[in-house]
């Protein structure tokens, strides 16, 4: 396959923000349309469903689903009968069942599925797994804040069922958590906190261990104001670890072993931007390489953390959050 011809399903901020660059700037990848029954991307083919891009592009390779979660399954399928490689945004679907049934289909087709959990590609998440592997892990703290308002204006599906309100970033820090650490780890306690007027939860506190009965930590909340808090912290028999900057900065003992560029934008959420835009490129080629290769690759590992906790976790009512209009009911 000489070139990977693209469509882009869902042309929302996070395809804006970083699939369409990411696609643009790799030379074995072509974008050739887009589908979204309201938006458009200037320049770019425009089909109002999945289903008139499959039937006005025959020659489609492959196609990226960046729609809202709980309509990722159904788009998924139906790309995978047509015969084409699929790459899955994060989460790559509502529920375990789902992305199973995915499995299982895409064994049948012959197309790629990829669940692409782009924090995974953070510049320092390899050499953390590397490094923890070969130390005694005596407790891990995982902390991910941000304001709502900066990082997901105007989404409003974040707060319906599916939509996993704070778990959508915080999916993430369980993305890295889990490919970093050397063992699973299991959920013990759970609290969720849910505004009266959302269906999912603004803030989280879980706690896991694993077979060693180590103690994992995670703080996830969407009501930070400022900068960005995207930290594991794990104590070892030899040091301490941290990633910050969702997993682009590795320290150990404070000492920096990895600081991939974070961007050089005028503020912080254009930094990050650009930070995470490396993470989506590594993505791209990885999905190129198993579209190549004949090869899928689903990690379920996040999602399921996050289905122990809705199914495990103790909600506690909060205060309407009204912030912007956007989010009121």
């Amino acid at each position: 396959m000489s070139s990977l011809s693209i469509g882009l399903v869902g042309l929302g901020k996070i395809a804006r923000d970083q699939h369409l660059p990411a696609i643009q700037a790799n030379p074995t990848l072509r974008l050739v349309a887009g589908a979204d029954p309201v938006a458009r991307i200037d320049g770019l083919p425009h089909h109002a469903s999945l289903e008139a891009m499959l039937a006005a592009e025959p020659d489609l390779d492959a196609v990226a689903i960046c729609t809202p979660t709980h309509l990722r399954y159904a788009q998924a399928r139906l790309a995978l009968e047509a015969g084409k490689h699929v790459l899955l945004e994060k989460p790559p679907g509502a529920t375990l069942s789902e992305v199973a049934a995915l499995v299982e289909l895409a064994e049948r087709c012959p197309g790629t599925l990829f669940a692409a959990w782009h924090s995974q590609q953070a510049g320092g998440v390899a050499a953390a797994r590397e490094w923890l592997a070969e130390r005694r892990i005596l407790g891990v703290e995982i902390e991910w804040k941000e304001d709502v308002h900066v990082w997901h204006p105007g989404q409003d599906w974040l707060w319906e069922p599916g939509g996993m309100g704070v778990f959508d970033p915080g999916i993430n820090a369980l993305s890295v958590a889990t490919r970093v650490l050397p063992r699973p780890f299991f959920l013990r306690q759970a609290t969720l906190e849910v505004p009266a007027n959302c269906q999912t939860p603004i803030a989280a506190e879980l706690a896991f261990m694993d077979a060693e009965e180590t103690p994992i930590a995670a703080d996830f909340d969407f009501r930070q104001a400022g900068e960005v808090t995207w930290e594991v912290r794990v104590a070892t028999d030899a040091g301490q670890l941290r990633l910050t900057h969702g997993g682009n900065r590795l320290l150990i003992d404070d000492e920096v072993v990895v600081d991939a560029p974070t961007g050089d934008g005028n503020d912080e959420p254009s930094r990050l931007t650009a930070m995470v835009g490396q993470e989506y490129a590594g993505l791209y080629a990885r999905f190129a390489e198993l579209a190549v290769a004949g090869r899928s690759e689903v990690d379920v590992a996040p999602l399921r953390q996050v289905a122990d906790a809705f199914l495990y976790g103790r909600r506690e009512s909060v205060e309407a959050f009204e912030g912007r209009g956007s989010l009121t009911r």
